[in-house]
């Protein structure tokens, strides 16, 4: 074992599966001389040359729809949007032509798009959005977002073998923060598979993302108080790892959904109807979602830190469903 970074879990299993797999290319913004808006891809251009780490010009749904089009031919392109926000750029390409290749020939597509997403960065209303849910309902994609570097890198392994497409979202604000343990010998996370993060017994916190960060936070205080959180990391998005979630309601009866993105239309208004349609009669109190306001990201500092949701935010949900 050996301890790196969120962001160099990501670089290595990049630079792994390229060795592994001559069919693995990258392209995107500025990932090849420069080595990426956030230093991802730095010297993969060096050692595997300019054919494979292909700078782009800012044109997502052109470099998008180059990428469809070589894995329709048999290569595994891995696409880097510089931010997750400008993945809307290539909507139609991702939505109307990779999601459905499968569905309309049987083709596979196995293109991987890395999506840097989330906020905490002080980027603004276009440089910090959670994107997840706005391709959350195409079937045919795949979407992933881990919250450790063991995950990051096994979920990126995962990705670029699997022959559908998958939007990757890595939290930029856990690039250089997070760091823990990967094996040296290769290995892969599966897709669809949730993970549990903290075993507990009074309510569950069903979460991804940089939010397991911040529930793991929230359940250290609670424990101090008496209250005892199960915490889910869902590292999948689509598909749900449905199994994962109905095991945790039926274990604590209460629920708690804590996702970054704005509340409306997000994760957890899926996780939740999930849960209602299926584990009603095990709820021993309502479905609390802890998510951001439906704003834009604020600029300000301040401004985005009530936005973003906080330890204090998860504490007073958990707090109030235990009364409930």
């Amino acid at each position: 074992m050996k301890e790196i970074t969120y962001l160099e879990a990501i670089k290595e299993a990049l630079d792994e599966e390229m060795a592994r797999d001559p069919s693995v290319f990258i392209l995107g913004e500025d990932v090849g001389v420069y080595g990426g808006a956030f230093r991802v891809t730095e010297g993969l251009i060096e050692k595997y040359g300019e054919w494979r780490v292909l700078d782009t010009p800012l044109a997502e749904s052109g470099f998008t729809g180059a990428a469809i089009g070589a894995a329709l031919m048999g290569m595994r392109p891995v696409v880097e949007m510089q931010f997750a926000d400008f993945i809307s750029c290539a909507f139609d390409q991702l939505v109307n032509v990779a999601a459905k290749n499968h569905y309309r020939w049987g083709a596979a597509t196995p293109i991987v798009v890395r999506a840097p997403f989330g906020g905490n960065i002080h980027g603004g209303p276009f440089h910090s959005q959670c994107i997840e849910g706005f391709f959350s309902n195409v079937p045919g994609l795949k979407i992933v977002a881990p919250s450790t570097a063991y995950d990051a890198k096994g979920l990126l392994k995962a990705a670029i073998r699997d022959n559908d497409p998958v939007i990757y979202c890595e939290h930029k604000y856990l690039y250089r923060r997070v760091k823990d343990s990967v094996p040296e010998e290769d290995y892969v996370v599966p897709i669809g598979k949730a993970r549990v993060a903290l075993e507990g017994k009074d309510v569950s916190i069903i979460t991804y993302g940089a939010m397991v960060h911040t529930a793991l936070e929230a359940a250290q205080t609670l424990g101090g108080n008496g209250i005892s959180c199960e915490i889910i990391d869902l590292r999948t998005l689509l598909p749900l790892d449905k199994k994962a979630i109905f095991n945790t309601v039926k274990k604590t009866s209460k629920v708690v959904v804590l996702h970054e993105q704005t509340k409306t239309g997000g994760i957890g208004a899926e996780v939740s109807a999930i849960i209602s349609e299926n584990c009603f009669g095990y709820l021993d109190g309502p479905i609390i979602r802890v998510a951001a306001p439906d704003t834009p990201v604020p600029y300000s500092a301040q401004m985005e830190e009530v936005f973003i949701p906080q330890t204090k935010d998860v504490i007073d949900a958990v707090e109030k469903l235990m009364r409930y």
